[in-house]
């Protein structure tokens, strides 16, 4: 398996037009405009942290709100990794961090197991960070969790400052898929005992 898996995603609706394209393979170049700039900050430290090489241009309807462009990048993001992986054979499947940044230590552990589920315990009480309504941070994960078929489960182990909170999560979110996404020479087919994921 090439270590250059890449995968381009289209999603036009009436709420949103995404164009993205993932190189899980990369270097952590990252091209981002989705329109509010604290989701494009993640979005950058989630492709740096994670290795990842991303280009993403949103046209949402941020008139209404913010919710259907962090929902739908969300949807396209997990789609473009579900493509970059194609059969999945060969990849350690799982990946796991604790990551801390200053005030905040967050867990994530990922298994690309082709089911979606989204365990998140990262309480926020601060309505909004930037333009980005902190709500929206479970949406996207449940999101990239149900577009690529892949468990998350993120916890808050502790941490105040809600800008750190959130970019701990994407950085844990990072570091845990580069791991999962990793090619190992000793597994030759799927990891899984059903013969596919």
């Amino acid at each position: 398996m090439s270590d250059s898996r890449s995968a381009e995603v289209k999603r036009t609706t009436k709420e949103t037009d995404i164009r993205m394209t993932l190189e899980l393979g990369g270097t952590g170049k990252a091209e981002v405009d989705t329109g509010i700039g604290f989701l494009d900050h993640m979005l950058e430290s989630f492709a740096r942290h994670g290795l990842f090489d991303l280009k993403v241009s949103v046209k949402g309807d941020l008139a209404v709100d913010c919710h259907h462009t962090v929902e739908d990048t969300g949807i396209v993001l997990g789609n473009a990794i579900k493509g970059a992986l194609g059969d999945k054979k060969g990849i350690k499947r799982f990946g796991d961090c604790i990551l801390p940044m200053d005030d905040a230590l967050v867990l994530c552990a990922v298994d690309l197991s082709g089911r979606p589920y989204l365990s998140f315990d990262v309480p926020l009480t601060a309505e909004r960070v930037g333009y980005l309504d902190t709500e929206m941070v479970k949406e996207f994960f449940y999101a990239v969790s149900y577009s690529a078929g892949m468990n998350i489960h993120l916890k808050l182990l502790s941490g105040e400052n809600h800008h750190h909170i959130i970019e701990a999560a994407f950085k844990a979110f990072a570091k845990s898929l580069s791991e999962a996404v990793q090619c190992d020479p000793h597994i030759t087919d799927v990891l899984t005992t059903k013969g596919s994921l």
